[in-house]
């Protein structure tokens, strides 16, 4: 019983130390995880251990982690924003710039002292399944210099996994965004919310979870945000939300008012071949653990291998197809068979997927 004790004061030590040290705690917050830390004294003094003490500890734990004050500085310069559109993508120039015309409204804004997120709307970027839209989201938060975090809006079945669940309920959590700002580290992540379009199929549902959204993207809502777990108002007005959808037909026309739509076209063939060359063969043949030498494709080859298939509108078929050529060479080298391979027209069917 001596040893429980003991272990119960060293973690009421540790949790006490991260009261104290989380920077930006708002007062009554940290008046209220006091008296929490005060109630679990208690119950360790007379050696009482329940269900409640990991529930407040846990809680408590949370609530300390929480970035209420560390942020990042935004990179407001246009050239960087443009070298890191086109270091990532290739092609899709109309999205670019309305990509760029976005982010310089913002590098105005706040040159000039102004809120540049509240006075901003929320990029919704829309086209087929790997198209780039998860990437161009990724090349945005990179322009910015800010934390990328991705929420599967495609597994969102309930409301509470959007807004949590109050901590009094058994194995409650806080929601999705804030366990996106937890990972994060900082109060003004980039927050890409991917396929909205997805979430949950029912009816009643999906129009609660719109109401959720509309509340999480409406600046004059989402400064006091309250999480059901957390309990308190967080301040979202700094986070830069970027949604994704595949089409617009489930969206609430309220949430449709809030997004500024960017249209993800759809890759012509012979932009998918540079793609294929430039961009993804360099990088898996890295993963592949292969040399440049050791596969050699004859030019003539790539319109073949981009559409293997039939038509495809994104590139991760394809990038699917060059890791399982890859694959099939590293076999036959790490076998001994041969120490490096040049596609060929006779012998591509072979080294293609089945």
């Amino acid at each position: 019983m001596t040893e429980k004790k003991d272990f119960l004061f060293e973690e009421l030590k540790t949790l006490s130390r991260a009261i104290s040290n989380t920077k930006g705690l708002p007062e009554d917050l940290k008046e209220r995880l006091d008296q929490m830390i005060d109630r679990l004294e208690r119950m360790a003094n007379v050696g009482h251990y329940a269900t409640e003490f990991d529930t407040l500890s846990r809680y408590i734990d949370i609530v300390t982690s929480i970035p209420w004050v560390e942020e990042t500085t935004d990179i407001l310069d246009l050239e960087k924003a443009k070298e890191s559109l086109e270091k990532n993508h290739y092609g899709m120039q109309y999205a670019k710039d309305r990509i760029l015309e976005y982010l310089s409204t913002l590098i105005l804004l706040s040159q000039r002292g102004e809120e540049a997120i509240s006075r901003s709307p929320v990029l919704l970027l829309v086209g087929l399944q790997g198209v780039g839209k998860t990437t161009l989201a990724y090349s945005v938060a990179e322009a910015l210099g800010r934390k990328f975090e991705r929420i599967a809006m495609g597994g969102i079945g309930s409301t509470i996994e959007l807004r949590g669940k109050a901590k009094s309920f058994p194995e409650a959590e806080p929601g999705q965004i804030v366990k996106a700002m937890i990972r994060s580290g900082v109060r003004n992540p980039l927050i890409l919310l991917d396929e909205i379009d997805k979430a949950s199929g029912e009816q009643g549902l999906r129009s609660d979870i719109m109401s959720i959204l509309l509340e999480i993207l409406d600046p004059k809502q989402n400064v006091a945000f309250r999480d059901h777990y957390i309990d308190y108002p967080i301040d979202l007005s700094d986070v830069l939300f970027i949604c994704s959808a595949n089409n617009l037909g489930t969206l609430s026309a309220a949430l449709m008012d809030r997004m500024e739509i960017i249209k993800m076209p759809s890759y012509t063939d012979q932009e998918k071949i540079v793609i294929a060359r430039d961009y993804l063969m360099p990088q898996i043949l890295i993963k592949s653990g292969l040399r440049q030498d050791e596969l050699i494709i004859d030019p003539e080859l790539w319109p073949g291998i981009v559409r293997p298939f039939g038509f495809d509108s994104g590139i991760r078929s394809l990038g699917r197809t060059l890791e399982a050529i890859c694959r099939k060479v590293a076999r036959e080298i790490v076998e001994g068979k041969t120490t490096s391979v040049t596609l060929t027209a006779e012998n591509l069917k072979y080294y293609l997927p089945q």
